[in-house]
């Protein structure tokens, strides 16, 4: 099985949690992997400096929302929260325009901090929201993730006219596993659809999607995450990854 592997909400407050993470990795043999940074956090410069370290390692950085956290107002994102999301999926606060100033914002943190500017920006709780087609095509990124898998945005062709907007966007379904089960119901949901999310990577041979969050070690369905880790035997980066 191939998989693509990430570590999300990488914040100065799960800083040490996400490096234990990575030791035991590391530990199972794993290559650098994606970190998911919210920079819209109280960084350090001794944390930003660690940053830097692991991205010369070859960790990817990826933009993760800004601030990672939000109050829900509207009725669907209240249910959005109590069923999924609980109060961090920004981008459903938003309109179009303030979504993709967001992901500007978020982009533009890090080369401002000295660091690789991302390719990829993964929405809290991946939730992209209600963001017009043409405001994603303006998306400074070259993929955004989100529940489904990757969209890529496409180069706008040399001698396609300067029209904001005209970049070509694509979808790829690729399935996703995630381990945040803090509660019984969480575990019986996680274990289950974990479970058919690698029954179809195996059986499509498309990459499967390891998501992990500061805490996964520690919660209910950590034996599933060891299992998944020791049943790869390809990982991927996002970095290259085609629609091929």
């Amino acid at each position: 099985m191939n998989a693509i592997v990430s570590i999300h909400d990488l914040t100065p407050q799960t800083f040490a949690r996400v490096e234990r993470i990575l030791d035991w990795l590391q530990a199972r043999a794993v290559p650098p992997v994606a970190l998911l940074v919210v920079p819209g956090r109280p960084w350090q410069p001794a944390q930003l400096q660690r940053l830097r370290q692991l991205a010369e390692a070859g960790h990817e950085l990826a933009a993760h929302g800004w601030q990672h956290q939000t109050r829900p107002r509207r009725l669907a994102h209240r249910l959005h929260a109590a069923l999924i999301s609980r109060n961090v999926a920004e981008h459903l606060d938003l309109d179009s325009p303030n979504i993709l100033a967001l992901m500007q914002r978020a982009r533009d943190w890090f080369p401002a901090n000295g660091l690789p500017t991302p390719d990829c920006y993964v929405p809290p709780a991946w939730a992209l929201g209600c963001i017009a087609r043409r405001h994603l095509a303006q998306a400074p990124y070259r993929m955004i993730e989100t529940t489904r898998g990757l969209i890529h945005l496409h180069a706008q062709p040399a001698d396609a006219p300067p029209i904001s907007g005209t970049r070509a966007c694509s979808c790829q379904n690729l399935p996703l596993t995630g381990y945040q089960a803090d509660t019984p119901l969480r575990e019986c949901f996680l274990r289950r659809w974990n479970a058919i999310q690698t029954r179809i990577a195996v059986r499509t041979r498309r990459p499967l999607r390891i998501s992990i969050h500061p805490d996964d070690l520690q919660l209910r369905v950590a034996d599933q995450l060891d299992q998944h880790i020791r049943s790869v035997h390809t990982f991927l980066p996002y970095s290259g990854f085609n629609r091929a």
